[in-house]
């Protein structure tokens, strides 16, 4: 016999109605806990989070987290799936499971820059050692990769000049050497290639060993998430990463999750839109006399461009005739030296579509300049002399920004 309750605030927290389980509709619900509530004792001394066969506790996933975590497989063609606050908690996560005192990290040059200050920063403190690698060159892995090696990261395209390395060859290195790779798929997105099966590539057999991506990019899509995710095929690499995971207590909000499972089914269509109008700029600023090089994998001459369109360019019947394989929206160009900073600084400055802001995926143009010196240990022979900047493309009209750009190197330069 129940026991009658007459205070209206315990009735209230304790009140006994339940929906119907029934209710189906496009978007899942939102699940919120932190304490997740158990039917016995029985229960909560059998229940086993690490198989995602029940619910334990908020940090171990509800019903919206394993849904996302599941489309996110599907996407990239995984088999399992970790959330994290953010594309660096991703790249920390991955690193702190993997790594212990006296082993060695491989890190691209051309790599995200808050991953290789994690490894001079951190990693380093903790007895981790790490280099640096031309991703461009295959032979420079082979020589690099040391007995103390665990881990190598690839990054396709990397970041912010935008070169496209030989994926298959980097990864088949590491399979040879017995070393993990991890590849930052921010860029790709699932979309541009299959970070798991480089099928079609002449020569592949394997794909990567983990995928990440900065959920807060392209799968969130409004530049109003951050998050990121840790993606596998291999059973036991995914536990170790998951009970790192765990001990770190790394969660993400059920708000957040649901804004990214919203988004996730225009992925698509945004990306090939990111894709058209970057591609169209990106042809068009080759004609612009003030940039000494253009930047992006699917120009013939940018640095990489016959590895992405070994990967990439497979043409499908759904695609346009114009769009040979798939590219993300971020394209650079390096202005002449002749140039100098402060006018580099009003050319940004003078754009008014596009904003200066860091990141990209989201519907709004950004521009950021770097100081490509302090950003890699020296300067690669493939790339022109001269002032870094970086352009995220969005969903305004190709012709608007055209002409913003226009301008803007009017004001800057004549």
């Amino acid at each position: 016999m129940s026991t009658p309750v007459r205070d209206l605030s315990t009735h209230l927290i304790h009140h006994p109605y339940l929906p119907p389980a029934d209710f189906v509709a496009p978007q899942p619900g939102v699940f919120k806990a932190s304490t997740v509530i158990f039917p016995n004792v029985v229960a909560m001394r059998t229940r086993e989070w690490k198989d995602k066969s029940g619910y334990t506790y908020g940090l171990h996933g509800t019903p919206t987290t394993f849904i996302l975590e599941e489309r996110l497989c599907a996407l990239e063609g995984g088999l399992q799936c970790l959330l994290v606050p953010s594309g660096l908690a991703a790249i920390a996560n991955v690193a702190l499971a993997l790594l212990k005192t006296g082993d060695e990290v491989l890190i691209p040059d051309n790599a995200y820059g808050p991953n290789k200050t994690l490894a001079e920063g951190e990693l380093k403190a903790f007895g981790i050692t790490h280099r640096y690698y031309d991703a461009l060159n295959p032979a420079d892995l082979v020589e690099k990769i040391s007995p103390q090696t665990r881990l190598v990261w690839v990054e396709a395209a990397g970041s912010c000049t935008l070169e496209f390395p030989d994926l298959p060859a980097l990864v088949e290195i590491c399979r040879a050497k017995g070393v993990i790779s991890a590849l930052d798929n921010t860029w790709g997105a699932g979309l541009a290639f299959r970070p798991f099966d480089f099928a079609g590539v002449p020569g592949a057999r394997y794909g990567v060993d983990i995928s990440m991506q900065a959920l807060t990019k392209y799968p969130s899509g409004g530049g109003d998430v951050l998050m990121g995710s840790i993606i596998t095929t291999d059973v036991a690499l995914h536990m170790r990463l998951k009970l790192t995971h765990m001990r770190l207590g790394l969660g993400v909000s059920g708000n957040d999750t649901e804004m990214v499972l919203r988004s996730l089914p225009s992925i698509a269509l945004r990306y090939g839109a990111h894709d058209a109008s970057t591609r169209a700029l990106a042809v068009w600023c080759t004609q612009c006399p003030e940039f000494a090089q253009v930047l992006h994998p699917a120009l013939q001459n940018s640095p990489g461009h016959a590895s992405w369109r070994a990967l990439c360019g497979a043409q499908d019947a759904s695609q346009d005739a114009a769009l040979l394989g798939r590219a993300a929206g971020l394209f650079s160009v390096m202005l002449h030296s002749r140039y100098t900073r402060d006018q580099v600084d009003l050319f940004c400055d003078s754009l008014a579509l596009f904003k200066l802001g860091y990141s990209w995926g989201g519907p709004m143009s950004l521009v950021v300049p770097y100081e490509l010196a302090e950003m890699r240990t020296h300067w690669p022979a493939h790339l022109s002399r001269g002032h870094l900047v970086r352009f995220s493309i969005g969903l305004e009209a190709v012709a608007d920004l055209q002409a913003d750009l226009q301008q803007a190197l009017q004001k800057a330069f004549h």
